[in-house]
């Protein structure tokens, strides 16, 4: 375990000391379950060591995409791993039938999907893991506690279905359970009565329940936006709950893999760091206006002392260290002539700009498309031995080639569209090439001159590494594939080279033959042929040296710029890390009316104070705009509804009519809000605020609070139990905080309305009583 210490710690006035490990009691034992596989393969043992054999065998004993087809044919890929069908045992039968016969349980197996932890449940059915006695002590402990619910209630699906699964040894758990029974589930498990358990990551966070083994069912999970590997800092969460402390002498930890990777990928995850503990504050209006409020309220005292504000000045130190040093280096380089030898420097510099500049123009699509014909000779640049290593020759080394080719470079659509002179090309050229291979697939090929020993090479350089064209053109064959065209072909070249050895190869000229029509390019060509004279004439020019003091004054120019970087950010360190969104939200809130100039709490503030588990803005204008005053309760219950369901749903049933019209309301007036945080200078994107509103429970919420039973408003629902629970508990406390607000502004008649709604939502399942109070 690792954790962040702080060089001082009280707590109410009180020292307080931090104790720690960092190491792990109970050892851990990392096996890969390959998918379509029979055994376990041992690849990370108790002492942290990586076995890359192991994980090389477990690897291949995965089951390939076409040689499994026959192994596959009687059954169907779910979620990464192989379900059969009806006489025929899946990977998860097969895994949990491996870890009772071995006494590895209790075993908790994670998967990354509600569904999925219920689906994969469902196929043990078939298993019993409990004696008889257990059986009846589940019964008892379950009805115990479901007695409390009505026997309506008792019959929902979920209660009904899960009794049957807890009395074989197996449960399920996750957020979508309702909460009473969630609760009945780690009694059960904390009591050794259920030996199986599918979990979803919300498991390992915050329960104190071990197990002997934990299972991955996939490495892979959605974060929203893609498909990605399970994080170290997840894997060693959840892992965590492997190996009971005084219990067990060491915990396994399985991994079911269903696809390669690579042992680098292995390694960051199985052995990679813990996430680390970064401050997640963040300002909210509501903070703000309290803030403003209070007699001794001061913003930015308290994001001075906040814990973001912290970890952004601790690294101050360390940079000014780190400043220290390279000011201490780059004093310690001295160089004869260092003001002339600087003159001399900066004039390459333009002059290589210049010449970029010039390239740029002449080799633009629209000046040397027509002119990129196959046996045409070409001047590209060599490629550099060493990529970072600055070049202080004027001329940078090139070479001689033939083209071969030239294409559009493909992109997006909007690349697609643009016109044939604007777009990017690339050219396949014939050269010299030194060609060094690293492992079986991996090459880098480097361009070189044609009198360097190499391979000759057809390349695609961009047009960019094009330096100039010769108006010769060569015969050159159509199939290059045999090694002998391709050496025929260079020494041709070699040829026309030897011949023009005097007076060099004839080039296209820019203006004339390739009917260059820029002032700016005749701008820089001047400038260009200005340098050049003054070149000639420079009295650090002819110092025989002049490489290597160049390289030396480049050095000590890029410390002084690494100096610059770190004494800007020690600058944006020091300064307070909310400062440009402080002052921004002080303008939203004073352009929409909550505060005056003089930053005084209005009437509309003092409602937004009193709101902190919604979008108090939205929320407050729509008070303020008369929409809960002119509406039922129950369509009212059901329009906040809104405001606390986060989850999204495909096929969500649509409202009704006088709803759906209420949800327009609703979006208007959020969009409203956001285009003036927009103006003020926050950060939010309009589109994604306004659809952060979601009707998709509007429906149930308004049945419930008409007095619908609980599994009536199921039957017109796609969601889970739990999370409409969960739901409709935040709605409870939004409708408290409304309360409190409408009484701070004199409002009986609403105040008594959002009484009178919580009224109508609080009762039977959706407030049952916790089993833990």
């Amino acid at each position: 375990m690792a954790l962040m210490l702080f060089p001082r710690m009280q707590v109410h006035q009180q020292p307080c000391h931090i104790v720690y490990t960092d190491y792990r009691p109970t050892p851990l034992q990392h096996y890969i379950f390959p998918s379509g596989g029979d055994g376990l393969y041992l690849v990370v043992d108790e002492k942290g060591k990586f076995r890359e054999d192991s994980f090389q065998k477990a690897l291949n004993a995965l089951v390939p995409a076409g040689e499994g087809d026959k192994k596959r044919e009687n059954g169907k890929r779910q979620k990464g791993l192989v379900v059969g069908r009806a006489g025929e045992e899946s990977d998860i039968f097969k895994m949990v039938k491996m870890i009772i016969q071995r006494q590895y349980d209790p075993v908790i197996l994670f998967s990354f999907s509600k569904r999925d932890c219920e689906f994969l449940a469902m196929q043990m059915a078939r298993m019993d893991l409990n004696d008889d006695n257990e059986k009846v002590n589940i019964e008892t402990i379950f009805w115990s506690a479901m007695d409390m619910l009505s026997d309506d209630d008792k019959k929902l699906p979920q209660v009904s279905n899960m009794l049957p699964l807890l009395k074989r040894g197996i449960g399920v758990h996750h957020s979508g359970l309702l909460p009473i029974l969630k609760e009945v589930i780690e009694i059960l498990f904390q009591e050794g009565l259920i030996k199986c358990l599918f979990a979803t990551e919300t498991f390992s966070i915050g329960l104190n329940m071990p197990a002997k083994t934990v299972v991955f069912t996939n490495v892979r999970k959605f974060d929203g936006d893609k498909f990605r590997w399970i994080s170290s800092g997840e894997f060693i969460q959840m892992s965590g709950r492997a190996g009971r402390r005084g219990i067990d002498e060491r915990g396994i930890c399985i991994l079911m893999v269903d696809e390669k990777l690579e042992p680098s990928t292995a390694k960051m995850m199985l052995k990679g760091s813990a996430d680390c503990l970064n401050s997640a504050f963040h300002l909210s209006y509501n903070m703000l206006l309290n803030q403003m409020r209070s007699e001794d309220g001061d913003p930015e005292k308290l994001l001075r002392n906040s814990f973001y504000q912290f970890q952004a000045d601790r690294a101050i130190p360390d940079l000014e260290k780190q400043a220290k040093n390279l000011e201490e280096e780059r004093d310690s380089i001295i160089i004869e002539e260092e003001d002339s030898l600087e003159n001399y420097y900066n004039l390459i510099q333009q002059y290589k700009s210049l010449k970029k500049d010039v390239r740029d123009i002449v080799f633009s699509p629209r000046y040397c498309l027509p002119f990129l014909q196959p046996g045409r000779l070409v001047c590209i640049q060599c490629t550099k031995t060493e990529e970072n290593s600055p070049s202080f020759c004027i001329k940078d080394q090139t070479t001689w080639a033939v083209i071969i080719n030239f294409e559009r470079v493909k992109g997006t659509e909007d690349d697609a569209s643009r016109k044939p002179e604007d777009a990017d090309y690339t050219v396949d050229v014939l050269t010299r090439c030194t060609v060094s291979r690293d492992g079986v697939l991996k090459k880098t090929i480097k361009i070189v001159s044609l009198k360097e020993p190499g391979e000759p090479v057809v390349v695609t350089v961009p047009i960019s590494q094009i330096d100039s064209l010769s108006s010769v053109r060569l015969i050159i064959s159509k199939d290059l594939l045999p090694l002998e065209a391709r050496e025929n072909t260079l020494k041709k070249v070699s040829e026309v080279l030897s011949r023009f050895a005097k007076e060099g190869i004839p080039l296209l000229d820019p203006e004339e033959d390739m009917k260059v029509q820029s002032s700016s390019y005749r701008k820089a060509v001047r400038r260009i042929e200005a340098l050049e004279s003054l070149f000639d004439k420079h009295e650090v020019a002819k110092s025989p040296l002049i490489e290597q003091k160049l390289k030396v004054l480049h050095m000590k120019k890029e410390l002084t710029a690494k100096i610059k970087s770190i004494k800007r950010t020690m600058r944006s360190s020091t300064a307070l890390a909310f400062k440009d969104e402080l002052k921004a939200r002080k303008r939203v809130l004073r352009k929409l009316g909550y505060v005056t100039s003089d930053n005084v709490v209005e009437l509309k503030g003092k409602v937004a104070c009193e709101i902190s588990s919604a979008d108090e803005l939205t929320l407050t204008e729509l008070m303020f705009n008369g929409v809960f005053k002119d509406i039922k309760v129950e369509d009212m219950v059901s329009l906040l509804s809104c405001f606390v369901w986060r989850e999204k749903l495909q096929d969500a049933q649509k409202p009704r009519d006088e709803l759906e019209l209420l949800f327009t309301q609703l979006q208007d007036t959020a969009r409203k809000v956001a285009k003036v945080q927009l103006e003020s200078k926050v950060q939010i994107d309009v589109e994604s605020f306004v659809n952060s509103f979601r009707p998709d429970i509007m429906e149930a919420v308004h049945a419930w609070a008409k007095g619908s039973k609980f599994y009536q408003i199921m039957e017109i629902t796609q969601v889970f139990e739990g999370s409409l629970i969960r739901a409709i508990r935040r709605l409870e406390e939004v409708l408290q905080q409304l309360i409190q607000a409408a009484k701070s502004i004199g409002e009986t008649e609403l105040e008594a309305k959002f009484e009178e709604a919580v009224s109508k939502i609080k009762r039977d399942i959706v407030f049952a009583a916790s089993l833990y109070l």
